[in-house]
């Protein structure tokens, strides 16, 4: 064997020790979810032979000739029974595409498929693609909601940074072939749009969160609900706010659907993020809310405060203090994956179940918005708290 090939096989080997190292949980929980120690995918687990040109003749000295800067927000859905995440993988060049990778047990060895996916373009080709957000529907088809970026045609032209988001709509059968419907219409930008998997009063149902500008929400008030009637022609008639944004919150600045919900007989469970702005800049936290069965547009729950936020490493990368979720996964035993990427850079694991993120969300006290309120919910709760340690 000559030395270059024996490099290729070192390669091969060092990836492969990463992929197969067991994740094992955090020694530290709160009781809503149990983290996991190691990141699921990073850079480095995408396939070499994306990264090198493994020919010796026209790569003499084995160096990666497409770089890959990050794997993040990455949708979830559980297929032949594996763990599948459709990963935000973002190039050295600024420019992101969709690649699935698949896991045995949702926690570890994800090990990406060989190609990443072709999502059709529309007629008005976007520059970026990302973030996005699977639903399994009920009238049979996997659609794939994500964001569509494109430069603001309006924009000066030396203003090389203004852009345009819409949500692009595709849709599968199998996850390998993809069919592309024509984007969301709406009369404002779209960003973190994402499908109800049911029909509701026989039409589509969109989380939307309208945005005046590609980064602000401005106007914008929360997360939004929209009904479609046809999602080959997806259009934005009526919008109603379901979860708003409030003034020194964890949402302040803006928030957004994160994947889409899950249904239990208490309701739907969703899992959001929010924004505000801090002295080290925006700062990105998941939390969780509920909609009633009957009408999924109305909220029955809505704990205080955030569900997640960054911790430790997971503070640190290319875009500093986020946390982002876009997929989760419920199994038939009512085990809940929780897919989140840290800082724009990659991805973990974290569990916990049906049953406590009900109660997570029907038994946490609300926000009261002010910090006299804070007290009072807090010195219920220690009055209470003595009454039981006086009976130990």
């Amino acid at each position: 064997m000559n030395s270059y090939n024996s490099k290729i096989k070192a390669l091969l080997k060092n990836q492969s020790k990463l992929i197969e190292r067991e994740n094992k949980p955090a020694s530290t929980t709160n009781g809503w979810y149990q983290r996991y120690k190691n990141p699921i995918l990073t850079a480095a687990h995408t396939p070499i032979h994306w990264r090198y040109d493994l020919n010796e003749k026209t790569n003499p000295f084995l160096m990666e000739r497409i770089g890959v800067n990050a794997v993040m927000n990455s949708g979830a859905i559980k297929w032949n029974d594996k763990y599948l995440l459709i990963a935000r993988v973002e190039g050295v060049d600024r420019k992101s595409f969709f690649a699935i990778a698949e896991s045995p047990n949702g926690i570890d060895n994800f090990r990406f498929w060989d190609y990443p996916v072709t999502i059709p373009e529309t007629d008005d080709p976007a520059t970026n693609v990302y973030d996005m957000r699977l639903t399994q529907h009920e009238d049979g088809w996997i659609y794939g909601v994500f964001c569509t970026e494109r430069r603001d045609p309006q924009a000066d032209v030396n203003d090389l940074s203004s852009a345009i988001a819409s949500a692009g709509i595709a849709r599968t059968k199998d996850l390998t072939s993809w069919e592309r419907l024509p984007d969301l219409i709406s009369s404002s930008q779209q960003r973190n749009v994402v499908l109800h998997p049911e029909f509701v009063n026989g039409k589509y149902a969109l989380y939307t969160r309208p945005q005046d500008d590609f980064i602000d929400a401005g106007s914008g008030s929360g997360i939004g609900w929209a009904l479609v009637d046809d999602i080959l022609n997806a259009k934005v008639i009526e919008e109603k706010i379901i979860d708003k944004r409030y003034y020194h919150t964890i949402k302040e600045m803006k928030n957004g659907e994160g994947p889409a919900p899950l249904k239990t007989p208490q309701g739907w469970l969703h899992m959001a993020h929010g924004v505000r702005g801090c002295a080290a800049g925006l700062r990105y936290v998941l939390y969780m809310y509920m909609t009633s069965l009957e009408d999924p547009s109305e909220l029955i729950a809505s704990p205080g405060g955030y569900f997640m936020a960054p911790e430790g490493v997971e503070r640190i990368g290319d875009v500093s203090n986020v946390l982002f979720n876009n997929g989760w996964i419920a199994d038939e035993d009512g085990t809940v994956f929780i897919y989140y990427a840290s800082s724009d850079t990659r991805m973990h694991v974290a569990t916990s179940t049906i049953e406590r993120l009900v109660d997570y969300c029907l038994n946490t006290p609300e926000d009261g918005f002010s910090s006299a309120s804070s007290v009072e919910t807090l010195k219920k709760q220690i009055k209470s708290n003595f009454i039981v340690l006086e009976n130990l």
